[in-house]
């Protein structure tokens, strides 16, 4: 009966221990004596099951009661959230065979950062867990353009260069960041920016960027928001003299 029915003898002998199938009687011998009505209700256990129904649910989905409508509707439910979570896994394989995305990015990301250089992957992946979508779509957009001989250099920047270059790579990156914060104040405060709380929200910042940055790249990095400060200080106090 097991194997008319799909299935194997340690799931009929557990379907007989939940009460979900009746014992049979036994034979002399002992064997117990299966007829056809056994195997028409494991084919109803069994096609129950199939559809995704529990088996502590089965008595109430078969008796129709009060609870069997809100069981197949809560059912049904799930099995739409199933289907459009593989659609969206589908859409993101499809998009790593067909257009080159990484799989090592987050999928809205898609392929135009897959070329960006590892560090800059895995600070878009650890940005990931603490940014707003909003942010994160700003990020997305700024990595995605492409990379002027400024960024290069920066990326290739050795960890004992000079001063002197990183000063000059300073100043010309700090134009840029003053861009893209004008034209995305989001991201200026990390606060608002993130959906974390800002200590944890800084304090995956802080250590992402000392994980995959040299100590040169790092020092650029602290010029540029020393030159930023620098020119927000000196606005306020124009500011302040004209309305003074």
């Amino acid at each position: 009966m097991a194997e008319l029915a799909g299935t194997t003898l340690k799931t009929v002998r557990h379907y007989h221990k939940l009460g979900l199938l009746e014992e049979p009687e036994r034979s002399p011998n002992g064997y117990k004596r299966y007829g056809v009505k056994h195997l028409v209700r494991l084919m109803g256990i069994r096609r129950l099951t199939d559809l995704g129904v529990a088996l502590c649910d089965i008595p109430s989905v078969e008796a129709a009661d009060g609870r069997s409508e809100q069981i197949l509707r809560s059912l049904d439910d799930e099995l739409a959230r199933n289907i459009e979570r593989q659609q969206r896994m589908r859409r993101e394989i499809a998009a790593v065979l067909d257009d080159g995305a990484s799989l090592a990015l987050p999928p809205e990301f898609g392929a135009a950062a897959a070329d960006l250089p590892q560090a800059q992957q895995s600070l878009l992946v650890a940005y990931a867990s603490i940014l707003t979508p909003e942010a994160m779509a700003v990020v997305s957009e700024e990595f995605a353009a492409p990379r002027d001989h400024v960024a290069r250099a920066f990326e290739r920047l050795s960890a004992d260069a000079g001063a002197e270059e990183r000063d000059r790579l300073a100043h010309h990156m700090a134009a840029e960041a003053r861009r893209q914060q004008e034209a995305h104040p989001v991201i200026k405060d990390l606060d608002a920016a993130s959906r974390r709380d800002g200590t944890t929200a800084r304090s995956v910042v802080a250590q992402a960027l000392a994980e995959f940055y040299n100590p040169a790249q790092l020092d650029v990095l602290r010029r540029i928001h020393a030159l930023l400060e620098e020119e927000e200080s000196g606005r306020t106090e124009r500011i302040g003299a004209a309305v003074a």
